[in-house]
């Protein structure tokens, strides 16, 4: 089904090379990115089983999903003083301070949650690009290995908002990016399946080893 987008902004005066019919853009021209308020405005931050979900880069999974269990809160009244930190459905939280370049995408059960300083949030403007298309882009190895080469050096590596910005993104025409989008999403479908298929001949492996120990 087609995505509904309200009219594309015009581009005169941006930065904007077109590389074999694709348009090449710096990441701030098509995403607004936030770093994470400073650690003493999370000072309120705890195990609490109430309160807003605050996503650190630790919670962030290998597999680019946020580990509920791991979660720590704030109280209301401490995160309603955060409000321009909240989190949107499709908002992609990148990892800006330690392991950099993971991310994962918010998904309706993250929605007005929060992240910390080490996180950057990167909200995009899907009149130009597709957030899933985005998060698969920066989710490259390509783009993760530039991420990390752009990175400012020190005992813990980072990157700040304007490197981030720095970044080119290259953008085909919305439709283009609709079929990549779709094309991904079936890939992680068979992905899913095949894991599911193999962790059950696993279980079935070892149940049958088990079973030839017991009778030999």
């Amino acid at each position: 089904m087609p995505v509904h987008r309200a009219p594309v902004p015009r581009t005169e005066g941006r930065q904007v090379k077109v590389v074999n019919g694709n348009e090449r853009i710096a990441l701030r021209e098509l995403a607004q990115i936030t770093p994470g308020p400073s650690g003493s405005l999370l000072d309120g931050l705890g195990d609490a089983s109430d309160g807003v979900p605050v996503v650190t880069p630790s919670d962030i999974t290998n597999g680019s999903e946020v580990d509920a269990r791991t979660l720590r809160r704030l109280p209301d009244n401490d995160a309603n003083r955060l409000a321009r930190f909240t989190l949107r459905q499709d908002d992609i939280i990148m990892v800006r301070q330690g392991s950099l370049g993971r991310l994962t995408m918010v998904g309706p059960e993250l929605a007005g949650a929060l992240y910390n300083s080490s996180c950057a949030r990167v909200r995009s403007d899907d009149r130009r690009v597709l957030p899933q298309y985005l998060f698969a882009y920066l989710s490259s190895s390509a783009v993760q290995e530039e991420i990390l080469q752009r990175a400012l050096q020190g005992t813990v590596p980072s990157i700040n908002a304007a490197l981030l910005g720095d970044l080119p993104v290259i953008v085909p025409p919305l439709e283009t990016q609709e079929q990549v989008v779709a094309v991904i999403a079936d890939v992680d479908e068979l992905t899913l399946v095949h894991r599911a298929t193999a962790d059950r001949l696993d279980i079935l492996k070892q149940a049958l080893l088990d079973d030839l120990l017991r009778k030999a």
